[in-house]
């Protein structure tokens, strides 16, 4: 396995009140994926991802960067980083194309007006280059920020809710960015509250929530080792209780007793074979339903479980101390 482009080792950040955002956070990114760290707010993402930006200074823990310390080597490894914060953020009075050739120029490099233009073009903002950036659409602001912090050719970039708030066009722009920097080999690690775009985009998937990571995992297996099967059988008669010869399953009753509803499964096929063991024995005990729907559980659906369980163990936790 090639050496990690990012290598975080028990990471924390306690602010001066006392708030803890990180919690000995752990996180390996390999080169060339795209990575989604998932979480709620204040879950201590965009901490996280400040600590590597040097927006954050961390209270413990180690940061390496390209096989680097980060902190001893701030300066030269800070130039291949590149990050969309959440806040607009820049002179609101310059114009879109100087604003980006500043952002070039701060890390050092010589201009390339060829590049410039290439970034601009790609987000749909060549024909507006000369405006000033308070003439913008908020949509626009977001598509400047997104082109300065492309303008320097980051190899490790940091997408923190860029799609938040914005036109579908401008998401459409930016997964299509997304997909060239790909290409070019580009790690990217992206925060979102658009769990459709991790579950399509992302190559694996953080959650993090309280400032600990809770898992992470490729998609596709976490989809497997943590998906669920729901299914809703619509009864012809309303039940009082779950019969007796059906009790080891996970059912329970709905709608007045009018729906009777499985959730259970591995992910890996045992939820569709115990619907359809459920089917038969339905029918063999001569209990009538006229309506099947069954359901897959999302990414979402996985990330929801995940963060409802963190929080009730932590309440446990306060409850036991108090």
């Amino acid at each position: 396995m090639p050496e990690p482009i990012l290598d975080i080792r028990n990471l924390t950040k306690t602010y001066k009140r006392g708030t803890t955002a990180l919690a000995g956070v752990d996180l390996t990114i390999q080169p060339g994926e795209i990575f989604a760290l998932l979480g709620p707010n204040g879950a201590g993402k965009t901490t996280l991802i400040g600590a590597v930006c040097g927006l954050v200074r961390p209270s413990g823990g180690e940061i390496f960067a390209f096989g680097e310390d980060l902190q001893r080597h701030w300066r030269r490894l800070r130039r291949r980083i590149g990050l969309v914060p959440q806040e607009l953020s820049f002179d609101m009075f310059d114009t879109v194309i100087r604003s980006v050739r500043y952002s070039r120029g701060m890390f050092g490099l010589p201009a390339d007006e060829r590049r410039i233009e290439d970034v601009l073009r790609s987000l749909s903002l060549w024909d507006k280059r000369d405006s000033r950036i308070r003439e913008l659409s908020g949509g626009m602001k977001r598509r400047v920020l997104i082109a300065k912090a492309l303008a320097h050719d980051p190899d490790l970039l940091f997408l923190d809710e860029p799609t938040a708030g914005v036109d579908v066009e401008l998401r459409r722009d930016m997964w299509r960015q997304i997909d060239a920097l790909r290409a070019r080999g580009t790690t990217i690690i992206l925060t979102t509250h658009y769990i459709e775009e991790a579950e399509e985009m992302a190559d694996r998937v953080g959650v993090i929530d309280q400032g600990r990571i809770l898992l992470v995992d490729d998609k596709t297996s976490m989809m497997a080792k943590l998906g669920r099967m729901e299914a809703r059988f619509a009864l012809a008669q309303a039940m009082g209780e779950i019969p007796a010869g059906l009790t080891d399953l996970p059912l329970t009753l709905e709608d007045d007793g009018r729906t009777l509803v499985y959730r259970g499964g591995d992910g890996q096929g045992q939820g569709r074979a115990q619907v359809a063991e459920l089917a038969q024995r339905l029918t063999r005990q001569n209990i009538g339903f006229n309506g099947l729907e069954t359901r897959q559980s999302s990414l979402e659906d996985i990330f929801v479980n995940l963060v409802e369980r963190n929080e009730e163990h932590h309440t446990e936790i306060e409850g036991v101390v108090a």
